[in-house]
């Protein structure tokens, strides 16, 4: 039997998901057409809409449905900044726009918890004061690799003050903590609906209200005229189902929360050397990022998949070549310690049995020698 650690990757598609989005396949009108099969599907589309909405308390209006998170990252990012504010630790899905359509991109330190200053942004906020130019400061809620929780609502307080937009990557927060978009105070947040137990291939982009930017694909009007192209909408009715659930399934992630923390915990007991990066900051309660200086991260990959076990490696492949991860570069680890680095991330169909079999892995892994011969 296998053990799924890896949620933070793509979480197990919610039954709530599932069954809504077979229902949804048997709507046949077109969302747009107003026939009452066209209704029907519209139906289908707004129901969910309102159920992301509740889910990060929002008004329906604020939310336009999108293929993903890359593709909300991209629309804002794409949106004619003369400069962005963003730290190394952001997806690439951020990074990459980033430096590929702003004329200037600001880099923002990461402390070696995790964590993006707020001193650090103000700082750089303050270099921008008085300039007449469209500044954007984009911070993600959580990290995917760490789980560090970053400070969206204290920076954003200040980027308002100099009438600088804030943009966040909340994919892997929504679902896990409560998210307010109000009380965050950002302008634009992004979402990803197979993160939190819906399908693959939707998200969405909150904006926040009155607020409006290009589109980045036009053709067609829907959404507002805000994202044309017909909209997925069996994909967005598991969305909308996996977003209520979640949110009525918060109280869960103190479960959760438990587990981590005892595998953390035993973790240590059984290799001593190994660390848990991020741990002495605010982090989502259902991921760790285990490092073990001397090992591979690809290859202790490897050997979990052998033992059954699913986790996710902090060192990326990219043609080929190995490279550390640039998260945890970003953060100013070691080369060693960041190349070391297995994420392991839990979720709603995690129990104390994966955590069992998690640790006996890991024991047989990481609690011998045979991991120094990897490195």
């Amino acid at each position: 039997m296998r053990t799924y650690l890896d949620h933070n990757a793509t979480a197990p598609l919610r039954p709530e998901a599932r069954e809504a989005m077979l229902q949804a396949l048997d709507a046949v009108g077109n969302p747009s057409s107003v026939h009452a099969e066209g209704r029907g599907a519209r139906a289908i589309l707004e129901e969910a809409r309102e159920q992301v909405a509740a889910l990060v308390g929002v008004r329906p209006s604020q939310v336009v449905f999108t293929s993903g998170a890359t593709e909300a990252n991209n629309w804002v990012l794409h949106a004619g900044w003369d400069a962005i504010l963003v730290s190394g630790i952001e997806h690439d899905s951020v990074l990459a726009p980033a430096r590929t359509f702003c004329r200037e991109v600001i880099d923002l330190p990461a402390e070696r918890s995790g964590v993006v200053r707020v001193d650090h942004v103000q700082a750089a906020l303050a270099q921008r004061a008085g300039r007449s130019e469209r500044v954007l400061l984009s911070l993600q809620l959580a990290n995917n690799e760490t789980g560090v929780i970053q400070p969206v609502a204290e920076a954003a307080a200040l980027a308002r003050e100099l009438g600088v937009l804030v943009h966040s990557d909340a994919v892997q927060a929504v679902g896990r903590v409560p998210v307010d978009f109000e009380a965050l105070g950002v302008d634009f947040l992004s979402l990803s609906a197979h993160k939190l137990g819906g399908p693959k291939g939707v998200g969405a982009l909150i904006l926040r209200d009155g607020l409006e930017i290009a589109p980045l694909i036009v053709g067609g009007g829907q959404e507002r005229r805000r994202r044309s192209g017909t909209e997925n909408v069996a994909g967005i009715a598991g969305f909308g189902a996996a977003a209520a659930a979640a949110r009525r399934d918060l109280n869960e992630q103190q479960r959760i929360a438990l587990l981590r923390d005892r595998l953390e915990r035993e973790a240590i007991e059984i290799a001593p050397e190994a660390q848990v990066i991020g741990r002495e900051a605010t982090r989502l309660p259902n991921t760790t990022c285990l490092a073990l200086a001397g090992a591979s991260a690809e290859t202790l990959v490897i050997r979990f998949d052998l033992a059954g076990v699913a986790v996710s490696a902090g060192a990326a492949c990219s043609s080929g070549k190995v490279g550390a991860s640039t998260v945890l570069a970003a953060m100013g680890l070691p080369d060693d310690l960041a190349r070391s680095a297995i994420r392991v991330s839990l979720g709603w169909t995690t129990t104390e049995r994966d955590i069992d079999a998690f640790l006996a892995a890991w024991s047989a892994i990481a609690g011998g020698q045979q991991h120094r011969a990897v490195a």
